[in-house]
């Protein structure tokens, strides 16, 4: 429910904070046994992480809290329509699920049988959207919780004294928002997060600067440090046992004062490069590492060398830097030579597109990491992100520099290297070209061309390819931006019609090549690559390494199964 284990964009999460001292100590854990009957829901979208809000309610509730009956479900298991609940959490993610969101908010109304003072909503999405939550006229009495849950929790949580409601009368109790996360409801579900087997934790929260783009300053403010993340780790330790990963989920620990003391404390607790983890019963240690999975602040980096230095002292893999326009250039490349220098090679990027930026922008942005690769011999994985409005409920937000085509076009492109734009020139120049203009030229591909670029580059399809490129050559500068508009407005199942509105014959001739086939024409194709795509896209970046995806799977595209599309080589 909280948005503690949520992402979107470079979004906070919430952030356990508690030593097992305390967490033995609090007075929450002695009051007088309930057995109420607590469910959690996260709705079934694709999350990398597990929901770290739920987790922390259901350490409130559960044996060490309220001792109620907790149960945890992913999606709308009808197996919980059999019993009585006493309360329903739900948690949200990104804006732009808002249909699953909402799909979800319904069936655990379903669940309570119409009782809406039963039902609980928070997250990134329930808070910044909170309004449109608020109105929407079928969910009257829900309670849509904005923000953080870090205050005593009967107020976190809009209870109502008055009417008895359960736990209404916990005005001094811990804040759920401090509890240390319940592990154990992540067994409850069939799901599996790429990252589970991880310590989640914040040594900071909110951010110094008030990017546009981002929903961190609206949800947590201005950049404050939190207590020692050790007490954390260890009540972890004591609960569920040790973790082999730190996923630290900071929006800008560099800014910190207290930077410094955070990488001692690090180091401290074991995180050092090369450290491993020596299960008991099992024979293999395992290797650790750190992840700020949120990003480092380029523009602090680049100040003094000290910053990689210390972060170059703890078990860090990948170093994630934001590249967000070409205005931060200079101090992303400085920040990428000072990690070199001290031995971090493994790097990893997010670059915000359809902002302000345009595709000429994107892709010198890109681009500059295959040259850093090729001077330093630096590993860079890149991972564009498209921006949408943290407040939009769909993918729709078009940026005023590039078309709807275009977005589409390099969406395609992403889903086939799943997400990740490798800095190795023979990758990049084959998925985005070596030139601005080539990577125009794809851009404005008909997409069934993007889709399977092997089958008409080296197969059967080669000859439509070139004559599709003989007539495309044709065009104009004027013709090509009339095309791009064209394409931008229609649907794809359309297309066949554009021929209609053309103002040249040069347009006419090249529009039917962008008419798709029909699916079940590539099914054949597809399934004969299925296990060279597996192949070539698990090489390379580990699957705990990548980003939360925010959308491939969108608009026409997301009729085409991740299971059989044809991925180029990562």
């Amino acid at each position: 429910m909280v948005h503690s284990a949520d992402l979107v964009g470079r979004a906070a999460r919430g952030a356990p904070r508690i030593s097992c001292a305390n967490f033995a100590a609090a007075p929450d854990w002695r009051l007088p046994m309930a057995n109420r009957n607590i469910l959690l829901i996260e709705p079934d979208y694709k999350n990398k992480y597990p929901p770290l809000g739920l987790m922390k309610i259901a350490q409130y509730h559960g044996p060490r809290g309220k001792n109620d009956r907790v149960r945890f479900v992913k999606g709308r298991d009808r197996s919980v329509l059999d019993q009585a609940w006493d309360r329903i959490y739900v948690t949200t993610l990104f804006s732009f699920e808002y249909p699953k969101i909402a799909e979800t908010i319904d069936f655990a109304l379903q669940v309570a049988n119409g009782q809406a003072d039963k039902v609980f909503v928070g997250g990134i999405a329930a808070s910044l959207m909170h309004q449109r939550f608020l109105d929407e006229g079928r969910w009257h009495g829900v309670r849509f919780i904005k923000g953080l849950l870090s205050g005593a929790p009967a107020q976190s949580l809009q209870l109502d004294e008055f009417a008895e409601e359960l736990y209404a009368d916990d005005l001094s109790g811990k804040p759920i928002e401090d509890l240390i996360p319940d592990y154990s409801i992540l067994d409850q579900v069939e799901y599996r997060y790429p990252v589970r087997d991880a310590y989640f934790a914040y040594t900071s929260r909110g951010c110094i600067r008030k990017c546009h783009f981002c929903g961190v300053p609206k949800l947590e403010g201005m950049q404050r440090d939190t207590d020692s993340l050790t007490g954390v780790v260890r009540a972890i330790d004591e609960l569920y046992g040790p973790r082999k990963d730190l996923i630290l989920m900071d929006n800008n620990v560099v800014a910190s004062a207290r930077f410094k003391e955070i990488m001692a404390e690090i180091r401290d607790l074991g995180f050092t490069p090369g450290a491993k983890l020596q299960r008991p019963g099992q024979r293999v240690a395992v290797q650790r590492r750190v992840d700020f999975n949120q990003g480092v602040d380029a523009r602090i980096l680049c100040k003094d060398p000290m910053y990689l230095r210390e972060l170059a002292s703890i078990a860090l893999r990948p170093l994630r830097i934001a590249f967000d326009h070409l205005g931060v250039r200079k101090p992303y490349e400085q920040a990428v030579r000072y990690a070199h220098e001290y031995g971090l090679h493994d790097l990893s990027n997010y670059m915000l597109y359809n902002f302000h930026d345009g595709p000429d922008d994107l892709f010198e942005r890109m681009r500059l990491n295959v040259t850093l690769n090729e001077e330093l011999g630096v590993r860079i994985w890149s991972f564009p992100m498209r921006f949408q409005p943290t407040d939009r409920p769909d993918r729709g937000h078009i940026g005023d520099k590039w078309t709807r085509f275009q977005l589409r076009s390099m969406q395609i492109v992403l889903q086939a290297t799943h997400g990740v734009v490798s800095g190795e020139p023979t990758f990049f120049k084959h998925a985005f070209g070596d030139t601005f203009a080539d990577y125009e030229r794809i851009l404005a591909l008909p997409h069934d061309f993007i889709f399977n670029r092997e089958y008409y580059e080296n197969g059967p399809g080669r000859p439509e390819l070139d004559d599709y490129r003989v007539a495309f050559n044709r065009l104009t500068e004027t013709d090509r931006a009339e095309l791009l508009g064209l394409l931008s407005s229609r649907d794809p199942r359309h297309f066949h019609t554009l021929r209609d509105d053309a103002d040249s014959d040069a347009l006419r001739a090249v529009l039917p090549f962008y008419v798709p086939r029909p699916k079940e024409e590539w099914v054949g194709v597809w399934n004969s690559r299925r296990a060279e795509a597996a192949e070539e896209v698990n090489r390379g970046l580990a699957e705990d390494e990548r980003v939360e995806d925010a959308g491939l799977d969108f608009e026409d595209t997301s009729e085409t199964p991740d299971a059989v599309m044809p991925p180029m080589a990562a």
